[in-house]
């Protein structure tokens, strides 16, 4: 049986990337990202819990970009 994908979309600071990934291979990358990741899925924003406990067969696009700090 093959594992469900989604389209995650993974931007840093030379750009960015489109990817079809699995849970685990998207939690993997949520996990090794340097300093604060933002993770958002279906228009929002989601802690990596809430994301892990996603339906992968609906969760639909998600996007990992670098977080933002105000100075």
């Amino acid at each position: 049986m093959e594992e469900n994908t989604t389209r995650v979309e993974i931007a840093d600071r030379t750009g960015h990337q489109t990817l079809n990934l699995t849970k685990a291979e998207t939690m993997s990358r949520v996990e090794e990202g340097t300093g604060e990741t933002w993770i958002f899925a279906g228009g929002k924003m989601l802690q990596p819990a809430q994301l892990a406990e996603a339906d992968w067969s609906t969760v639909g696009t998600v996007q990992l970009v670098p977080g933002l700090a105000g100075g």
